[in-house]
């Protein structure tokens, strides 16, 4: 089979209109050049948001920093999950993925008096109705904390609130071509999640563009076989879907899990947890109509808890296809899986960096189950029941 993802950018462009492939196919293919405009617009402001790091703490050692929240909703919030372990480990403080819906409810909950805390926001559209009323929340009620707001709309309210606070907030607003146009995020997400990493990389930004480099030339490469299995498998009609994966790709896992539920509109569920979750009562799920897919870490412990579940699954012949997404191509998967896709990485590449690589596949998979299901990928939701922007919401004080 020829490149698939090729294939629709191909098609004429009313064709691409009326089968609502305008926008997602498109979106999913730029990502690997998008990348390197990311690393560039972060080079351009990091010495904003090397002063705005400063002031809120980032920096003094482990006794004295701030508590970092990484908050978003639904895909910004598994950005802020790829981040925290590689934020956490650079920066030597407490860095944790909180929900912008549970911070809206549970605020007090999260904000112990006499500390110091730091958040770095996700959103697309910055018009998140839980995000934007929590950001204001937060700066007309709780002052000292300090705020970097990651977004790909200038216009967002967002990025407003920071531009009218600029003594406590800065926005770090990405190029209007990862402001996705298709309902799922794609580009935006592994955008966001690559700007989260260079300002992770901040002390080191140059060096860190020799990995982005890397990251854009590896997604390049990648993008057409796995395009190609993920035509295939979903040829098959699964209606299930479970992913897994270890640290910072259990992220993805949880990403590409809400990828395929939304571009699928629901025609396929889906399931998303860590290798050794899964034993705990999920595995009874992975029926003979599951598509099975792993993201192997190259860490070794971790590794070694993967491969014993992918054992697991094939003795017990558990799922109907399964596929894993490796590093690099390696000997010990090729028997218990029936698709081994290798990034084909540096041997020393490490898993914190390769979130933006492995979501793809299932980025494609949900778009190629989207036309499998006869939806429109850019419009899967026919009915309404989710919109590109979640609808608002009735605010309780």
């Amino acid at each position: 089979m020829s490149d698939p993802l090729r294939a629709l950018l191909d098609l004429p462009e009313q064709e691409k209109i009326e089968r609502g492939l305008q926008h997602t196919p498109h979106e999913i293919w730029q990502q690997p050049d998008t990348w390197i405009n990311t690393y560039e617009r972060c080079r351009q402001h990091s010495s904003e948001l090397n002063d705005m790091l400063r002031r809120a703490g980032i920096g003094r050692g482990s006794t004295s920093s701030p508590t970092v929240y990484l908050v978003g909703a639904g895909t910004s919030d598994y950005t802020g999950r790829a981040l925290a372990p590689m934020l956490r480990a650079r920066w030597s403080c407490d860095v944790w993925p909180i929900p912008s819906t549970t911070l809206l409810t549970e605020f007090e909950e999260f904000h112990l008096p006499g500390r110091e805390y730091l958040w770095i926001s996700f959103s697309r559209s910055g018009e998140s109705p839980e995000g934007v009323a929590l950001l204001e929340r937060a700066l007309d009620q709780h002052r000292q904390i300090k705020h970097v707001v990651i977004t790909c709309n200038q216009q967002g309210p967002m990025a407003q609130l920071c531009l009218r606070n600029a003594d406590r907030a800065l926005a770090l607003v990405l190029d209007e071509s990862v402001n996705d146009r298709g309902l799922a995020m794609t580009s935006s997400f592994s955008n966001m999640v690559l700007a989260g990493q260079c300002v992770g990389h901040l002390e080191d930004l140059a060096q860190f563009g020799d990995v982005v480099a890397e990251l854009s030339a590896t997604g390049r490469r990648f993008l057409p076989e796995a395009a190609e299995t993920a035509a295939a498998i979903t040829l098959l009609g699964c209606t299930r879907t479970c992913f897994v994966g270890s640290g910072v790709l259990r992220a993805v896992a949880d990403e590409s899990a809400l990828k395929v539920v939304e571009l699928s509109a629901g025609k396929v569920t889906t399931l998303a947890e860590t290798p050794l979750g899964l034993r705990h009562g999920p595995m009874s799920s992975v029926d003979g109509q599951t598509l099975f897919v792993a993201f192997l870490s190259s860490e070794a412990r971790r590794r070694g808890y993967e491969l014993d579940l992918l054992r697991e699954i094939d003795r017990k012949h558990l799922g109907r296809v399964r596929a894993v997404v490796t590093a690099r191509g390696d000997d010990d998967v090729s028997a218990l899986a029936d698709y081994s896709l290798s990034l084909n990485c540096a041997a020393d590449f490490p898993d914190s960096y390769r979130p933006v690589l492995d979501v793809m596949f299932s980025q494609l998979i949900g778009l190629f189950a989207s036309m499998r299901c006869g939806l429109k990928p850019d419009q899967p939701s026919p009915g309404g029941t989710i919109t590109r922007v979640v609808a608002p919401i009735k605010l309780y004080s």
